[in-house]
C-alpha cells in the first residue's frame, strides 16, 4: 500500500531533522528518511559541533546568532525531554586570532556590532596573560612542515584576537539530532531508517513521490534534499544536479584528539580557538583532551571523495595542523599514532550553503551545509519550513526572494542570499569558516 505524506525530507542528519521539525510544527505531515540506522549517524556524528558567530557575511552570522539562542536554551527549543538524554551546549567562548589574511577580523567585528553579538578585542599582552603557555610570535601564513621556513618566526608577535564569549560547542551532535527527531515526532512527523532512495517520481512537471528500496512507492508533492554528502546523487535522481549556478562537491576531512597541554594555572581558560596565523583550530573535549584540525590552507588543498567509497583511516597529512599547533603551544604532545575522525563534507563553490527551491517544482535544496552549518541547524529548520510553505503557496522566490525573520535576534534576511543561482560570493572566506 502506497503511503502519502505532505513532505519527505531525504536525510536525518542535524539539518534534515531540523527541517522535519520545522515543517511538522507547522502542521505538515512529514517523513524523514535516511540510509543509516539512526538519526545523526552520517556526517553529523563526526561534526566537531562548534557554535560560533564569526562568519564573513552578515547573513551567515545572523543565522548562526539565531541558532546560538536555540543552543543556549536547548530544552526549551526541543520542547520535550528525550528519554535517551539531552545534548548539552557548553559555553566556552571562542577566541579567534587576528591576521593580515583575515583582515584583522574587522569585517567580523563590524558584523557583530550590527547584530549585537558580544565580543572583546584582546591585545597580544592580554593573550599572553590569559594563556601564558602560548608562544605569541608570528609564524604565518601557514605552511607545511617540510617547508624550509617551517618553525621560523615571521614577525615579533601575533596581532591580537577577538573573544566571542557566547560561543561554545554541543557535547554530542548525534544526541542533539535525536533530540530533534523526538521534537519532530511530538509534532506528528515520522522517521524511517535503512531506507535508500531509488528514484524521484514526477507528474505533469512537478514532484509526485519517490521510490525507496527499489520497489516501495511513497506519494508526496514536496521533497527536500538534505542528504549531506549524498545530496548530489539525490539531485541527479531528480534531474536537477546540473541546473544550478552554484555547485557542490564532496571532500574528505579529518581531525584528531590530543592530550590538552598542561595549564599554567587552574584559572587558565579553555577556549575554542581559531588560529589563522598557523591554520589550526582547537576545541576542548572530555577527559582533559582537545580536538584539533586544519582551518584549510592553500598548501594542504582538498581531497575529493566518493561518499560510498572513501578511506576512513587517518592520513599522514593529519599531522600537519598538529605540527603547526605545536608552534603556538610548545608543550603540546605529538603522538606517534594519533587517533581521530575521518569523514566527508558536502561544500559549495563558496562554502555558503544552498537553501532554495530547484528547477523541479516541489523539489527543494538544503545542500552544501557540511563543516559550518551545524550551529545554524535549529534556525535552518525554520527557514526551510517557511521557504517551502511560501513557494508551495505560489510565491515566486526567483523574482521575489522570501524575507525570513529571525525572531530571536530581531533580524530579517533575504533568502536570495542562499540561492542556488547566486554569483559566487567574493566576500566568503572560501574555507570551512565560510
Amino acid at each position: 500500500m502506497t503511503k502519502t505524506y505532505e513532505a519527505v525530507i531525504i536525510g536525518a542528519g542535524i539539518i534534515g531533522s531540523a527541517i522535519g521539525c520545522g515543517l511538522a510544527r507547522r502542521g505538515w505531515r512529514t517523513l524523514n528518511i535516511d540510509r543509516h540506522s539512526t538519526s545523526g549517524q552520517g556526517s553529523t556524528s563526526s561534526s566537531v559541533a562548534i557554535v560560533r558567530t564569526h562568519y564573513s557575511t552578515v547573513e551567515g552570522s545572523a543565522l548562526a546568532w539565531e541558532g546560538t539562542q536555540c543552543w543556549e536554551n536547548w530544552l526549551d527549543h526541543i520542547g520535550t525531554e528525550d528519554p535517551v538524554g539531552m545534548a548539552e551546549f557548553r559555553q566556552t567562548g571562542v577566541l579567534s586570532l587576528k591576521t593580515e589574511e583575515n583582515g584583522h577580523l574587522e569585517k567580523q567585528i563590524s558584523v557583530s556590532d550590527e547584530l549585537g553579538i558580544p565580543y572583546e578585542e584582546w591585545s597580544v599582552q592580554r593573550i599572553a596573560d590569559k594563556l601564558p603557555g602560548w608562544e605569541t610570535k608570528k609564524f604565518g601564513p601557514p605552511i607545511l612542515s617540510a617547508h624550509d621556513r617551517f618553525g621560523q618566526h615571521t614577525g615579533p608577535s601575533i596581532e591580537g584576537a577577538v573573544l566571542f564569549p557566547r560561543g561554545g560547542y554541543c557535547n554530542d551532535p548525534r544526541l542533539a539530532t535525536h533530540n530533534l527527531q523526538v521534537a519532530t515526532e511530538a509534532a506528528g512527523g515520522t522517521f524511517r531508517f535503512n531506507t535508500d532512495v531509488t528514484s524521484v517520481q514526477t507528474n505533469q512537471g512537478r514532484v509526485s513521490g519517490l521510490i525507496v528500496n527499489g520497489t516501495e512507492s511513497i506519494d508526496c508533492p514536496v521533497i527536500i534534499n538534505a542528504a549531506g554528502p549524498h545530496s548530489t546523487r539525490i539531485s541527479e535522481l531528480a534531474g536537477v544536479a546540473d541546473k544550478s549556478r552554484i555547485t557542490t562537491r564532496v571532500i574528505r576531512h579529518e581531525y584528531v584528539r590530543l592530550p590538552r597541554p598542561e595549564r599554567s594555572s587552574p584559572d587558565e581558560p579553555d577556549f575554542i580557538t581559531f588560529d589563522n596565523d598557523i591554520g589550526s583550530y582547537t576545541r576542548p573535549d572530555l577527559g582533559n583532551t582537545i580536538l584539533t584540525g586544519s582551518e584549510g590552507t592553500e598548501a594542504e588543498g582538498e581531497t575529493p571523495a566518493d561518499p560510498d567509497d572513501f578511506d576512513r583511516n587517518l592520513s599522514n597529512q593529519v599531522l600537519e595542523p598538529i605540527y603547526r599547533l605545536a608552534q603556538r603551544m610548545p608543550t603540546l604532545g605529538i603522538p606517534n599514532s594519533p587517533s581521530g575522525i575521518v569523514d566527508l563534507w558536502d561544500v559549495s563553490d563558496d562554502w555558503i550553503p544552498i537553501y532554495d527551491r530547484s528547477d523541479l517544482p516541489g523539489f527543494y535544496l538544503a545542500v552544501g551545509t557540511s563543516g559550518n552549518q551545524f550551529k545554524t541547524a535549529p534556525a535552518v529548520g525554520e527557514l526551510m519550513a517557511e521557504l517551502v510553505i511560501a513557494c508551495e503557496a505560489g510565491q515566486d522566490h526567483e523574482r521575489d526572494p522570501l524575507q525570513f525573520h529571525l525572531s530571536r535576534i530581531g533580524r530579517t534576511i533575504s533568502l536570495g542570499f542562499f540561492s542556488r543561482n547566486r554569483a559566487v560570493n567574493s566576500t566568503s572566506s572560501f574555507s570551512v569558516l565560510a
